[in-house]
């Protein structure tokens, strides 16, 4: 059994090797990466760094400024950013042009990278949308006899089962924003509901005022849910995923998917995956009341545990709460631990080294070392990560926020720098960013390499520590699998910290281990110490400051 690690990766930005990007700059200014530069030596990087799997993030044909001859042209007004969303999708059976060197090959371009992908011990991930389209979908690849969808819907109606779409009858689009003048004028009528459930025509410029919410067959004025017969909605969503899982991707990452009926999934999931077994299916998910709902009957394999991990460890780095906290991130998801999807960044989070989180990357090691360690469930980092990327760059749509942006045409500059024009080597790293890759490849590999990590149980200490140790800087737990045993501190703080740990009796009768002494080596420094490990009298540990150990037994 492996620990997933899933890279993420925004392929516009990837190979983008423009070290002139001007804010709010096209394509031509600013230029795009490509499917094609994502090669096999590139891929096999990522394998080495520790990755087990890719997610391709915004590799479906969405909403953009970009002319392309025989691709229908947005209007400019509904377009969030030059490049546009890459979650307002036109089609939902092609491929960003952006991303491929001859549009007219794009499809044969990504079966080409998937190839790849595969080739270098990679399994493929790609979003699926389910919630929302962009205001103009239009899809112009869908296979021969596939209905568009909103094709047959009655536009009279606010709702009717069989519409794919919301309606507002009567009532013109009119977003709080700019719609434009003589041809560009954006005219919708009757007006649609927003994809982030805006049930009248005044979206705000907050709001996802460029997408349209789907109808999976849930009446939202009277809450009554019409899934007998099965709706217009889910059998096209259902034929798009099956479509791309016979392009031979391995999962999906399921964006909102709680705004989805978990009806629909309970009956799609099951019928994608007779394609592939393995498929995995990992929900954007944000409330934690329904985590079992979604696993236990809408069969997702994995959740993001955004709002009770990633919020702690975030808190914790930054001052705002007490390692302790930790211990009730896995009290609220025991027993299904495994199906959690841990991370510290992706494409709609803060990096960690911008000012708005931590300022600094080296600041998050210790959340690093728990979000990756703390269960069997998988980890996720977003490109750059491992680079200490800042985000410092205001890049047009998409302000000095502390996030890299997906809705404009840009170059990460230390992405740029690590990829070297397809080297993918250390040459032109500052030290600080070489040592930091350094630090998550020793880590992640880690998680691929030891058993305690990847198959074995976890033990929280800190009910046993609360009086010999700093617990609102310092965690601590056991990882184990057999006769392997990790010991896992990870201090919080800006001291480092001299600890007497207790490995209680419990403790030791759960893993069976004995109580004595035992030579142990810190797997990411490769330091050896003699520890007792013993019930009545505890090993005096000394911490570094923002950093962990991980303690091998032996």
């Amino acid at each position: 059994m492996t620990k997933p690690i899933i890279y993420q990766l925004f392929p516009r930005l990837f190979t983008n090797t423009c070290d002139k990007c001007i804010p709010n700059g096209s394509i031509k200014q600013n230029g795009s990466g490509k499917m094609n530069d994502i090669t096999l030596p590139v891929l096999k990087k990522l394998r080495d760094l520790g990755a087990t799997h890719v997610w391709y993030t915004g590799v479906i044909r969405h909403a953009t400024k970009t002319h392309y001859k025989d691709i229908p042209d947005c209007n400019p007004y509904i377009v969030k950013g030059n490049a546009g969303s890459p979650y307002a999708i036109t089609d939902y059976y092609d491929i960003d042009p952006d991303i491929a060197v001859k549009t007219k090959q794009r499809m044969q371009e990504f079966e080409q990278l998937v190839k790849r992908t595969h080739e270098a011990g990679l399994k493929v991930i790609i979003d699926f949308v389910p919630n929302h389209v962009a205001r103009e979908y239009h899809s112009i690849a869908k296979p021969e006899g596939v209905e568009d969808l909103g094709a047959n819907d009655n536009k009279d109606h606010a709702f009717l089962p069989n519409n794919n779409f919301y309606y507002l009858p009567g009532q013109q689009f009119a977003p709080g924003i700019d719609l434009g003048q003589g041809k560009e004028f954006y005219y919708e009528m009757p007006a649609k509901a927003t994809g982030n459930d805006c049930f009248h025509p005044y979206p705000s410029a907050n709001d996802w005022y460029e997408t349209v919410k789907l109808n999976y067959g849930v009446d939202y004025a009277t809450c009554e849910r019409h899934f007998s017969p099965i709706p217009s909605t889910w059998n096209k969503m259902l034929s798009i995923m099956k479509f791309w899982a016979s392009k031979g991707v391995d999962g999906f990452r399921c964006d909102m998917a709680h705004m989805v009926p978990v009806e629909f999934w309970n009956w799609a999931i099951p019928q994608v995956k007779t394609i592939n077994p393995k498929l995995i299916f990992i929900a954007e998910l944000y409330d934690v009341a329904i985590y079992r709902e979604y696993i236990f009957y809408g069969h997702f394999d994995y959740l993001y545990d955004k709002v009770s991990l990633y919020d702690t460890l975030r808190a914790v780095t930054c001052g705002n709460a007490y390692a302790s906290a930790i211990t009730n991130c896995w009290q609220i998801i025991d027993g299904i631990g495994d199906h959690m999807l841990n991370f510290l960044e992706n494409h709609d989070e803060q990096r960690i080294a911008s000012p708005q989180f931590a300022g600094d990357a080296f600041k998050a090691l210790p959340a690093l070392v728990v979000s990756a360690t703390i269960s069997r469930a998988p980890f996720m980092l977003y490109h750059s990560q491992e680079l200490g990327e800042p985000a410092l760059d205001a890049e047009g749509f998409s302000g000095q926020d502390g996030r890299t942006t997906i809705f404009d045409y840009w170059s990460i500059d230390s992405l740029r720098r690590w990829y070297n024009n397809g080297k993918c080597d250390t040459a032109k790293l500052t030290k600080p960013e070489r040592e930091l890759r350094q630090y998550y490849k020793k880590l992640l590999r880690l998680c691929n390499k030891e058993k305690a990590i990847a198959q074995g149980e976890f033990y929280d200490l800190m009910y046993a520590n609360y009086e010999s140790m700093n617990c609102d800087k310092v965690y601590a737990y056991y990882r184990h699998f057999g006769d392997e045993r990790l010991l896992i501190i990870a201090n919080f703080g800006d001291n480092e910290e001299r600890i007497n740990l207790h490995t209680p009796q419990h403790a030791l009768g759960i893993m069976n281990m004995e109580p004595g002494i035992y030579q142990a080596c810190d797997l990411l420094t490769k330091s050896e110490m003699t520890v007792n490990i013993n019930p009545d009298a505890p090993v005096e540990l000394l911490i570094p400051s923002r950093n962990a150990l991980i303690l091998k037994l032996m």
